[in-house]
C-alpha cells in the first residue's frame, strides 16, 4: 500500500509539473517535455497526445491548455496502480540475488512480486496488461524457484554422523555381534572352535513415538526457513507450486541419499544383494539395521518438521513435497530388505535377519505415521510386504537349521569322546534365540495356525512334555531332542565300549549347563533339565557297567576254591595278573579321555572309586596275604589301594598315559 501512495505521488508531481511547464514553455519545450514523458511509461501516450493537441495551436487560450492538463493529471490520479506496477516488473526484470542479499532489498523485491501477483488477479485489466503482467510474473518466478534452489542448498545443515553416534538414541539401537566360523551342515565340515555364533542384536526401544526422544536434528538454519517459507508461499499464490515442490524435493532428496550413504547404505539390485559374499552381506545387514532407525526416527521426522514448516499453509503441498522427498531413500532400504527377505536361506543369516524384522517392525508405526495421505499407502503397503517377507524368511531359516542339525552326518568322532562341534554350535545358537522370543513366538504362532502340529514323531513322554508351552519353546525342545538323536548316532562309531557313554555324558552335560545359564530354562522348564540329569546318570552307570566290570571280575571269589584259605596261589597270581592287565589298559586309554567339565570328572573318578576300591580293599585284604609271604609278591600285587586312588585321579584328563607302577613307588 505504501509504495502504491508513493507511486501516486510521484505521477500527480509528474502531471503538474506538466501543466506548469505548459503555462511557461514554448511549443518546442512542451513537445519535448510530452515526448520524454510519452517514453518514460507508455500508458502516458494518451497524455501525450492530449497535450500535443493542446499546443499546436498558439491561439488556443492558457486557461484552455490547462483545463486539458487538469483533465490529463486527472486520468493519470486513476491509473496511478499501473504505474506501480511497471516499476515493480522493472525492479523484478533487472534484480539479481546478489549473495548475503541485503534483508531491506529483498523485501523489496517479494514487494514488488506481490505487486505483479496482485495485477494477474485484477479481472479488470486489459488483455494487453495481462500479458504484460503474466510475463513478468513468469520471470519473477524463474528468479524465485532459482533462490529457492540457492537458499535451500547453500542453509543445508551438514549431516553430522559423529554427533549421531554420540547420542544416547543411536546407543540404544547399537549392533553387538561375534564373528565365527559357521559350519558347513550340508558337508559335515565341523570346525573345532564353535563356541560361539554368528549375531547381532538389536537392541530396540518398542513403543516410542515419532521422533528421536531426547535427540533433534536441525536439516536447514532457522534464518533460512523464514526468506523459504515466504519465497514458497508466493510462489504457491501464483500457481507455480509444482515448480516448487519439485526443487525442493529434489534438493531435499539428495541430501538424504547422501546421508544414507554416511550410514554406509549402497543402492544395490537384488540381483547384486544375491552376489555378496556371506561377510560382506552380514556388515551390510548391520548397517541397515542401524540406518533404518536413524532414517525413520531422525531423519524422516526432521524433514516431517521442514516440510510443515516451510509449507505449514498449504497441506496438500506439504505432504506432496514430504512424500515425493522421503519416498526413494524409503524404497531404497526396502528393497534390500526384500533382497535379503528372497534370498538363499541358510543358519548363518537367521539373526541377521531377526535383527532386520525387529528393526522394521519397530518403526513400522511411525511410517504408517509419516505418510498417512492417500499416497504414502505405498510406502507402508511395501513396508509391510517387506516386514511380512523377511518374518518368512526367519521362520524358513530356523526350519532349515532343525533340518541341517537333523541331516549333520560328520563322520569324525571327537577325539577322546569330547563335545562334539555340533553340540556347541546347537546350543549356542539356541541360547541366542532365546533373545528373539518374543518376535519367534509371534511368527511361530502364524506358521502353526496354518498348520497342524505333527506330534506322531514323539513319544507319549514327549507329547506330555511339549503340552502347554510356547511355541519357541516346543519347537527348540524338539531340536534338542533331534540333536540328542543325532549325537546318539554318532557315538556309535567310537570302538572301545566305554567311550559312547562318555561321548554322551560330556554332550548332554554340555546341553544341560547351556540351558541352566540362560533363559532357556525358564523357556524350556525344570522338568526338561531334571529329565536329562537322569540321563546323564543312566549313561554313567552304563559307563561303569561297559569299562570295570572286567576289572571287578578279576576280584570276586568266584573260582577261588570257596574260600580264602584254600585259594590256591597259582589261580591267585593269576587273578591279580589279570586285574593289573585290565586296570593299566583301563588307564593307558581312559587317561587320553577327556571330560571337560571339574565337577562331572570329580563326580565320575568318584563313582569309579566307589566300585573298585571297596573290592580291591576286600579281594586284597582275603587273599594278599597268600602271596606276600612268597617270593616276587611285587609282581603280582604291584598297586597299594593308595596307588590306585592316585591313578584314578589322572582319567579323563585328555592326555594318554602309561602307568608306570614303579615311578609312582619312586623305587
Amino acid at each position: 500500500m505504501a509504495a502504491t501512495i508513493e507511486g501516486q505521488d510521484r505521477v500527480l508531481a509528474a502531471a503538474q509539473q506538466i501543466v506548469k511547464s505548459l503555462n511557461t514553455s514554448t511549443n518546442v519545450d512542451t513537445e519535448d517535455m510530452l515526448m520524454i514523458l510519452s517514453n518514460f511509461d507508455n500508458r502516458l501516450s494518451k497524455l501525450s497526445n492530449m497535450m500535443t493537441t493542446t499546443t499546436s495551436s498558439s491561439s488556443t487560450p492558457t486557461s484552455a491548455r490547462s483545463a486539458a492538463a487538469a483533465a490529463a493529471v486527472a486520468e493519470i490520479d486513476h491509473s496511478s496502480t499501473d504505474l506501480v506496477f511497471e516499476e515493480a516488473a522493472k525492479l523484478v526484470l533487472e534484480w539479481d540475488f546478489p549473495p548475503n542479499a541485503d534483508p531491506d532489498s529483498t523485501s523489496e523485491y517479494l514487494n514488488a512480486v506481490d505487486e505483479i501477483i496482485k495485477k494477474t488477479e485484477d479481472l479488470n485489466v486489459l488483455s494487453s496488461d495481462m500479458d504484460r503482467a503474466e510475463a513478468a510474473l513468469q520471470h519473477a518466478m524463474a528468479h524465485l524457484e532459482d533462490e529457492f534452489r540457492h537458499v535451500l542448498i547453500g542453509n543445508t545443515v551438514p549431516f553430522d554422523a559423529g554427533r549421531l553416534h554420540e547420542s544416547s538414541f543411536i546407543r540404544r539401537c547399537s549392533i553387538s555381534s561375534s564373528a565365527v566360523a559357521i559350519p558347513d551342515f550340508e558337508t559335515g565340515t565341523l570346525s573345532e572352535d564353535q563356541e560361539d555364533v554368528s549375531s547381532a542384536r538389536y537392541n530396540h526401544v518398542k513403543g516410542k513415538s515419532l521422533g528421536a526422544d531426547d535427540f533433534s536434528l536441525d536439516l536447514v538454519y532457522t534464518d533460512a526457513i523464514i526468506d523459504l517459507r515466504e519465497i514458497a508461499n508466493r510462489m504457491i499464490k501464483s500457481g507455480y507450486e509444482k515448480e516448487c515442490c519439485q526443487v525442493y524435493s529434489s534438493v531435499r532428496r539428495e541430501v538424504l541419499d547422501e546421508c544414507l550413504a554416511i550410514l554406509g547404505i549402497e543402492k544395490l539390485s537384488i540381483e547384486e544383494v544375491h552376489r555378496i559374499d556371506w561377510q560382506s552381506l552380514d556388515e551390510k545387514m548391520k548397517k541397515w539395521i542401524y540406518a533404518v532407525k536413524v532414517l525413520v526416527r531422525i531423519l524422516l521426522s526432521a524433514e516431517k518438521s521442514l516440510c510443515d514448516q516451510v509449507f505449514g499453509d498449504s497441506e496438500l503441498i506439504k505432504e506432496v513435497c514430504f512424500m515425493e522427498t522421503a519416498k526413494g531413500c524409503v524404497m531404497q532400504l526396502l528393497n534390500f530388505g526384500e533382497a535379503v527377505a528372497i534370498g538363499r536361506r541358510s543358519s548363518e543369516k537367521l539373526f541377521r535377519i531377526l535383527d532386520m524384522y525387529d528393526a522394521l517392525a519397530d518403526v513400522l508405526s511411525d511410517i504408517e505415521l509419516l505418510f498417512s495421505d492417500e499416497d504414502g499407502e505405498l510406502v507402508c503397503g511395501e513396508s509391510k510386504g517387506v516386514l511380512d517377507g523377511l518374518g518368512e524368511a526367519a521362520i524358513g531359516t530356523f526350519v532349515e537349521f532343525e533340518n541341517a542339525v537333523e541331516r549333520e552326518i560328520s563322520k569324525k568322532p571327537t577325539q577322546g569322546g569330547e563335545i562334539h562341534p555340533l553340540t556347541r554350535y546347537v546350543m549356542n545358537y539356541v541360547k541366542l534365540l532365546v533373545d528373539y522370543s518374543d518376535t519367534l513366538n509371534g511368527l511361530l504362532e502364524k506358521l502353526e495356525s496354518c498348520m497342524e502340529h505333527d506330534s506322531s514323531a514323539t513319544d507319549n513322554g514327549d507329547n506330555l512334555e511339549l503340552e502347554n508351552v510356547a511355541p519357541l519353546a516346543r519347537r527348540l525342545m524338539l531340536l534338542i531332542k533331534s540333536l540328542e538323536g543325532n549325537l546318539e548316532g554318532k557315538s556309535r562309531m567310537y570302538e572301545d565300549c566305554g567311550m559312547p557313554y562318555i561321548f554322551l555324558m560330556n554332550n548332554i552335560h554340555y546341553i544341560v549347563q547351556k540351558v541352566k545359564d540362560s533363559e532357556l530354562q525358564k523357556l524350556l522348564g525344570d522338568q526338561w533339565v531334571r529329565k536329562r540329569r537322569g540321563q546323564i546318570r543312566q549313561h554313567a552307570t552304563s559307563y561303569l557297567r561297559a569299562s570295570w566290570s572286567k576289572v571287578l571280575s578279576c576280584l570276586k571269589d568266584e573260582g577261588l576254591s570257596g574260600s580264602s584259605s584254600n585259594a590256591s596261589k597259582v589261580a591267585l597270581k593269576e587273578r591279580f595278573k589279570n586285574f593289573n592287565a585290565c586296570f593299566e589298559e583301563i588307564y593307558r586309554i581312559q587317561t587320553g579321555w577327556k571330560v571337560p567339565d571339574p565337577q562331572l570328572r570329580e563326580e565320575l573318578r568318584i563313582s569309579i572309586s566307589e566300585k573298585v576300591l571297596p573290592a580291591y580293599r576286600s579281594f586284597l585284604g582275603r587273599f594278599g596275604s597268600h602271596l606276600e609271604s612268597g617270593r616276587n609278591a611285587g609282581k603280582y600285587i604291584k598297586y597299594t589301594l593308595e596307588d590306585l586312588e592316585g591313578y584314578l585321579l589322572d582319567l579323563f584328563e585328555g592326555t594318554p598315559l602309561v602307568l608306570h607302577h614303579m615311578r609312582r613307588k619312586g623305587t
